[in-house]
């Protein structure tokens, strides 16, 4: 059995699409272990839902890896990290492309994408059960690191355990949490709401994970959108409500769905619910 059926075997996947998630966070996995060799956590930290998903444990799937720079530096480059990605996949018979991405209006993001061109049969997965699976599916990770982070936060190691044992370097959760609500609170939304935001701040809440206020505040101010010396507790409620009466559920819904196994978990989502959690938000 390869290590990739290994992998597999844990998520049990029952659909094509549940196929693809599972496929897309072994490759994440595989994409931090090259991460790890290059020495890439001495100057980057994991942050984000992927981060939440991978080493906490978060019942959705996440598509992107999101990291930032322990300091901020301008100059750093992505690029010098790709042939350590790369090798490790070529060590499982996977072939992939890294390519750098250029984004326009934001020179603090430093984007690549991870592309696997392999028709997901000549995997050797053994996928019993599962019907309608298209050999054509191309898989793609995006990777971006904030080369000019909020700091403020605290982070520690996590150890994960496949391929190989090795350590990632994390955001702590109160960071996390911190990240994850000024995503909820100043994310344009437009005509499509991220309920993914919202799936990750019910975990939080009913974690009881505490939430670092100041480093909520540091990112609010990098991006522009606050400017005070001080954000108290009953103030960001206050916004987090504001929000939440904004919220179409519907839509909400309908953009998480896919990444969530378990369709009950939606059964409560109401505007009124947001809100009981938000009432039992604790700080650092």
């Amino acid at each position: 059995m390869s290590i990739i059926e290994q992998m597999l075997q844990k998520y049990n996947p029952q659909s094509q699409n549940e196929l693809i998630n599972a496929l897309k966070e072994i490759f994440q996995k595989i994409t931090l272990l090259g991460l790890y060799r290059g020495d890439f956590f001495k100057e980057a930290v994991f942050y984000g839902g992927t981060s939440l998903r991978i080493l906490y444990r978060l019942e959705r799937f996440s598509e992107d890896l999101d990291f930032s720079l322990l300091k901020k530096d301008s100059q750093f480059d992505i690029e010098k990290y790709f042939p350590c990605i790369e090798s490790e996949f070529e060590a499982l018979g996977i072939p992939v492309s890294l390519s750098k991405k250029i984004k326009k209006g934001d020179g603090n993001i430093d984007s690549a994408f991870l592309k696997n061109d392999t028709a997901i049969y000549t995997l050797g997965i053994e996928a019993k059960g599962i019907e309608n699976i298209h050999s054509g599916v191309k898989l793609k990770i995006k990777i971006e690191v904030d080369t000019n982070p909020p700091l403020k936060f605290q982070s520690e190691s996590k150890t994960l355990l496949l391929p190989i044992t090795f350590n990632v370097r994390t955001m702590t959760l109160p960071n996390l949490y911190a990240g994850k609500m000024h995503a909820l609170l100043f994310r344009a939304w437009k005509n499509r709401v991220k309920g993914r935001d919202w799936f990750d701040f019910e975990w939080y809440a009913k974690k009881g994970v505490k939430l670092n206020l100041e480093h909520l505040c540091e990112r609010m101010r990098e991006s522009g959108d606050f400017n005070g010396d001080t954000l108290t507790q009953e103030e960001f409620v206050c916004m987090l409500n504001d929000r939440i009466e904004n919220l179409n559920i519907e839509q909400a819904v309908n953009e998480v769905k896919p990444f969530v196994k378990d369709q009950s978990v939606f059964d409560f989502w109401s505007r009124e619910y947001f809100k009981l959690l938000a009432s039992k938000i604790e700080f650092v």
